[in-house]
């Protein structure tokens, strides 16, 4: 194989892991914010309750402007799902009778469980 030959198989190959890793990044969104929309749960942010549908369509807000500040779903909880911009201060979900926790809790814990049922 050519140098150039070689190069170009490298590089088709990094593309082919980067679109892949941004398919599985934008499943795995996706999955976190539909859980959040058939959920039962309150989004309190900044102070203010709010439903699962406008939760959703806030986080999708955030992850459609702030794109730059994750690579991967972990980096999109921790950097743009769980606390203001504006403000900094943490969200929090309250589902039912339960008690209100940090959304950063709540995400991650959908995301592993996710993560567990796509290994199967």
């Amino acid at each position: 194989m050519t140098r150039f030959g070689l190069t170009l198989f490298l590089c088709v190959a990094l593309a082919t892991l980067c679109v892949a890793d941004d398919a599985t990044m934008n499943l795995e969104i996706d999955h976190i914010l539909d859980t959040v929309a058939a959920s039962n749960c309150v989004f309190i942010r900044n102070g203010k309750e709010h439903g699962p549908a406008d939760a959703k369509d806030h986080l999708n807000l955030k992850r459609r402007r702030g794109k730059k500040y994750f690579s991967n779903a972990d980096e999109f909880i921790e950097n743009l799902a769980s606390s203001s911009s504006w403000s900094g201060k943490p969200y929090h979900i309250r589902c039912g009778d339960h008690e209100q926790q940090l959304a950063s809790t709540w995400f991650n814990a959908v995301l592993s469980k996710y993560r567990g049922t796509q290994s199967d």
